[in-house]
């Protein structure tokens, strides 16, 4: 098993560069004010990343402190937070239509899920 390990330098680029797109997001839809919120808090968070080095959880979260241990972790973690939201896309698009809506995005969403866990099912089945 290959784990990947980062520069300590990279979650927090790329928070600041997040909270820049949200910036711009916010000032083309007309809510700089929002953009602002979004890139400070981005910015915060990309901190706490950058100077929490000494935390072995921000390390891991970080990339360059990963182990086998913080991997498996990180898998069930992402196990958990897939399974959760696809369960909030379910029952969003059940209580959309039901509401007589169309139940969009939310069925979208669950295709792209749907497809998603089909295809990589097939690809880890053909590798190996």
């Amino acid at each position: 098993m290959r784990i990947c390990k980062t520069s300590k330098w990279f979650v927090p680029a790329f928070s600041v560069a997040m909270g820049l797109v949200l910036l711009g997001a916010g000032i083309l839809g007309g809510h700089p004010g929002d953009g602002l919120f979004a890139l400070g808090v981005m910015t915060a968070l990309g901190a706490v990343f950058l100077f929490g080095g000494r935390s072995e959880t921000i390390r891991g979260l970080r990339g360059d402190g990963r182990d086998e241990r913080f991997h498996a972790m990180d898998t069930r973690a992402t196990f958990m937070s897939g399974s959760v939201l696809l369960v909030a896309v379910i029952v969003a698009y059940i209580v959309s239509v039901a509401n007589g809506k169309s139940g969009a995005p939310y069925d979208w969403l669950g295709a792209i899920a749907g497809i998603t866990y089909l295809a990589s099912i097939a690809w880890l089945r053909i590798r190996g």
